[in-house]
């Protein structure tokens, strides 16, 4: 039992419960004093045209007749008797004398009684959802001295009425079960509809941990959780996708790494001939770009830098003002004005890779930046040759170098672009090629708009 209430059905169904318990009983003791006000109200009415019915009758009988008659006619909550002793007299008419006497005319006098009567203040048995209660009768409950119109002083009694004969025959200890009953299987029933999704959700994420390649979780139930399940599979493909191009660099490099070592190892040998020192150091160059593109592709993926506000149209200045000292072709048009929440190293090594690409395939770069639907566009445009439709999907896989003159005259690793677009996707954003109509290839990378909390 401990362990069902502190798990999250056990919660959420306690929470559902002890709400609808505590709202329904709010709104019945909300419909029973209701109840309570009506019954007032419908018994003043009732008394009202009662006592005007009986004053009215009265005066139609006989004066030696009258207390015979009003002997049989009183009941026990209206009573009209002969006045017997003055009683002090209220300064003002009651609510209830008021509206006798608008009824009865001018020709009668009325007189509310300042005392009330000892009834008034008796309690009175109530049955009610929560049990039996006792409380004074709050409708009209006072005394009236009336003088008719041939001067005989009659007075009048409202009393409270009598309890009624079939008051605590319901038991209301079946409705109260039923009704715990039903509250509590509809609460289980919301309790497990809520937290069925979070446990396929835990289980998928313990799945993920033993099999990367687990099958992705089925689109099904509320919009939020399909939206849950699907950035759930969109996490997976992404770690699917991490881990299988690290395996690949690892294994790439490794094997890339043999030829050069092995013709290092056999020209260190006559390492006194300036032709062969000069290959060798060659070797050793191209050894050393591969490690270093391997360990970008690394920090590509890396997300141990902070995330923090940035001025982009300052970085991107800085970055192609750096390209331009180092005597790149590099011209910068555009500004975005806006804040980006990223990584400033991951966002210049990203920035720095697309410009060197386009310059050393495209002897130049062309940086177009702007603001559009709360994120900046950034075209980058080479003047090279470009990459034919069915290349450009794969030209972001690592290592992978298009069969051209593009990537044979200049050489590389392949793994700019690949760590360009990492970088771009940590930031959520995208990077997409596509050749220029008036030639070469151009680069688009969108990053969002940072938005500060208010």
């Amino acid at each position: 039992m401990k362990a069902f209430f502190g798990s999250m059905t056990g919660r959420v169904f306690l929470t559902l419960l002890l709400g609808i318990v505590l709202s329904a009983a709010l709104t019945q003791w909300l419909a029973d004093a209701e109840r309570q006000r009506v019954i007032e109200e419908y018994r003043d009415m009732h008394a009202l045209e009662r006592a005007e019915q009986l004053i009215m009758a009265t005066e139609v009988v006989p004066a030696s007749a009258r207390l015979a008659y009003l002997a049989v006619a009183n009941r026990p909550g209206i009573r009209l008797e002969e006045a017997t002793g003055a009683l002090p007299h209220a300064n003002a008419h009651s609510e209830f004398a008021a509206a006798l006497a608008l009824r009865l005319g001018r020709a009668y006098q009325l007189a509310s009684v300042a005392a009330r009567p000892a009834a008034c203040d008796v309690p009175r048995t109530q049955s009610t959802m929560f049990g039996e209660t006792k409380a004074p009768w709050r409708g009209t409950c006072e005394s009236i001295d009336v003088r008719l119109r041939d001067g005989e002083q009659l007075r009048l009694s409202v009393l409270p009425p009598r309890p009624s004969l079939f008051a605590g025959k319901t038991d209301y200890r079946t409705i109260i079960a039923l009704f715990l009953v039903s509250i509590a299987f509809l609460a289980y029933l919301v309790a497990r509809m809520t937290t069925r999704p979070l446990k396929q959700l835990a289980q998928a994420a313990k799945d993920l941990g033993n099999d990367i390649n687990h099958p992705p979780l089925k689109l099904a139930g509320a919009s939020e959780i399909r939206q849950a399940s699907a950035a759930f599979n969109a996490m997976q493909a992404r770690i699917r996708q991490y881990i299988f191009q690290r395996t690949q660099m690892l294994a790439a490099i490794t094997h890339d790494l043999q030829t050069p070592l092995t013709r290092l190892r056999l020209r260190l040998e006559k390492v006194s001939d300036p032709e062969l020192q000069e290959r060798l150091i060659g070797d050793l160059s191209a050894m050393q770009a591969m490690v270093k593109e391997g360990l970008d592709l690394a920090r590509s993926v890396d997300t141990t830098e902070a995330m923090q506000p940035l001025d982009f149209d300052s970085l991107l200045d800085s970055v192609c003002s750096d390209a331009s000292d180092a005597g790149q072709h590099v011209v910068l048009n555009g500004r975005a004005a806006m804040a980006l929440l990223g990584r400033p190293m991951g966002l210049r090594r990203c920035l720095v890779n697309l410009i060197d690409n386009a310059v050393k395939y495209g002897q130049q770069a062309v940086v177009t930046v702007e603001r559009m639907a709360g994120a900046a566009r950034i075209h980058i445009r080479d003047a090279g040759p470009g990459i034919a439709s069915a290349e450009q999907a794969r030209v972001f896989e690592p290592f992978y170098r298009v069969e051209s003159s593009r990537s044979r005259e200049s050489g590389g690793t392949g793994l700019g672009l690949t760590i360009a677009r990492n970088i771009a996707e940590q930031h959520g954003g995208t990077l997409t090629l596509a050749n220029h109509p008036e030639g070469g290839l151009e680069v688009t990378l969108m990053l969002p708009e940072y938005y500060a909390a208010k």
